[in-house]
Parts: structure tokens; sequence; C-alpha cells
């Protein structure tokens, strides 16, 4: 198995637990813990009592950032596989990488974002969905860089492809 191959395997694993992590993380409620309850993005816990959180403006961006880079990181990891599992080669490389790097920005965005909005809290701590988010970042953007590498590769191998040298 060449070098590019591994990293496109390397870049699809990573694409894998970065995606689990934010969907985890995104539907869970306990980003913030306070004395008597918890909150997610969408549900607020007082004394074992769920509610809906009323629409707050940096809660609604936080929310939008994190439905849109995981929902990006799937179609950019469905793309992975599709280059992994394809025979040929494929050009899509650069653009499977572009689509991880959104990925991996809209989700800096949204968890900056909710960090600014409890930062000046003192009685409010976060908690480990909010935890898992930071955690999914390196995950898109090394998933990221493995597809641009990979393609960095593929484009250099057909470059030199006419020369007479053995590499």
């Amino acid at each position: 198995m060449g070098v590019k191959r591994c990293l496109q395997n390397g870049g699809t694993l990573l694409s894998l637990f970065g995606n689990i992590l934010m969907v985890i993380s995104l539907s869970t409620n306990y980003w913030t813990r306070y004395p008597g309850g918890h909150s997610g993005l969408w549900l607020e816990c007082k004394n074992g009592d769920c509610n809906a959180i009323p629409c707050q403006t940096m809660l609604a961006m936080t929310g939008a950032c994190m439905v849109l880079a995981a929902g990006s990181g799937v179609v950019s990891m469905v793309m992975g596989l599709h280059i992994l599992f394809q025979e040929r080669e494929s050009p899509r490389g650069r653009m499977t990488s572009a689509i991880f790097f959104l990925s991996g920005l809209l989700l800096l965005i949204a968890m900056i974002g909710y960090s600014v909005k409890d930062a000046w809290k003192s009685d409010v701590f976060f908690s480990w969905s909010y935890f898992l988010g930071w955690l999914a970042l390196p995950f898109s953007i090394l998933a990221g860089f493995c597809f641009l590498l990979s393609d960095m590769i593929m484009q250099s191998t057909e470059a030199i492809s006419g020369f007479p040298v053995c590499l």
C-alpha cells in the first residue's frame, strides 16, 4: 500500500472519528453545567426538568454552525470514501480537503461563539459535550490535510511520469 493510499485511509478514519464526536456533541445537552442543572444547544435541564431554551442569537448561531459543520463533515467523508474505493485516480482530493477545512472552520466558529457566550459567568462550567466539540476540530482539520497531501502526491507523480527517472 502506497503513501497516497495510507493518507486516504487515515483521512477517512480521522473524518469518521471527527464526525462521531461532532454528532455526539451536537445531540447532547451537557455543554455547560451549573448549580442545579446543565444545558446544551437545544435543552436546559434544571432539577431534572428539561425544557427548550428560548431563542438566543449566539446560541442559534452556534447551533447553526454545528449543524453545518456536521453536515459538511459527513459530505466530505462520503467524498473521501468515494475517492478511497474508486479504482482509477480521482481529481476530487482538493475539493474533499476544502470541504473538510470548511467543516473545521464552521466548527471553530461555533465553539468560539459558545465559549464567548458563557466565558464571563463565574458559576457556569463547560462540560463534556462542549469538550467533544473541541476535540472534533483537529480530527476534521487533519483529515483535510491527509486528503490534500494525497492529492499533491497524485499530481506530482503525474507530473514526473514522463521523465526517465526511477523514484
